[in-house]
């Protein structure tokens, strides 16, 4: 369970609250109009923005000033973080080894993750020799190697067809009934929310509002949300 507490994120002039629980096992989307904190939100989530006030809890924890690296989530971004020198196989294995130094037992990790995704014949493949649902899949497979608890999506899927980007989302849903990992996901598709959420944040006016049951929302959104949705 991930709980911020009173929560403040500042960015320059720009400044978001938060003040909302996320329940292990549970699907969320972040919806939201464009520049109202939808990235930010996920970028102090992982660590990469400090909180200019509360505090940051997972399980009882107190994380608020711990690295990113010892969090216990991982983020697929937009645009796949995928390193273009390396192979899909080292891409993926820098879940497990950011030095790359995978024992037999990791590098099998590796590949099994890899036969999931349905990339076990492009190991050897650089980035660039991939279609863009390819390297999606690449990315996916680093975020099912690390198995963390916590998955942040931050529209990873966004330049995908809808058909190919249907695939994704019940890739993205399988892993997480796979592993129990929660997922967070930034999306402007209402489409998406009613696919995959079982709950949304729904963030505007400087404030990331606590959860609410995905279903009924859309069926019935607030005046805010509703000019949102149009």
């Amino acid at each position: 369970m991930l709980k911020l507490d009173d929560a403040l994120i500042v960015q320059d002039d720009f400044r978001l609250e938060a003040d909302f629980t996320l329940e292990a096992g549970r699907k969320y989307a972040v919806i939201g109009p464009s520049g109202a904190g939808k990235s930010t939100l996920l970028g102090a989530l992982c660590g990469f923005i400090p909180l200019a006030r509360g505090v940051m809890l997972w399980n009882g924890q107190d994380i608020t000033n711990t690295s990113p690296a010892v969090r216990p989530m991982t983020m697929l971004f937009q645009d796949n973080n995928l390193f273009p020198h390396l192979t899909v196989l080292q891409n993926v294995g820098l879940g497990l080894r950011p030095d790359l130094g995978m024992n037999a037992a990791e590098r099998a990790k590796v590949e099994a993750a890899l036969e999931q995704v349905d990339l076990a014949a492009f190991a050897q493949a650089k980035p660039g020799n991939l279609s863009g649902g390819q390297q999606s899949r690449a990315a996916l497979a680093r975020v099912l190697v690390q198995a963390r608890p916590l998955v942040l999506l931050d529209e990873p899927f966004a330049a995908l067809g809808p058909a190919l980007r249907n695939e994704m989302l019940d890739l993205v849903q399988d892993m997480a009934a796979q592993t129990g990992a929660a997922l967070l996901m930034v999306t402007h598709a209402p489409d998406d929310v009613r696919r995959i959420a079982d709950e949304v944040i729904f963030v505007e006016g400087g404030r990331a509002h606590a959860p609410r049951l995905a279903a009924a929302l859309m069926d019935n959104p607030p005046p805010e949300l509703r000019a949102y949705l149009g």
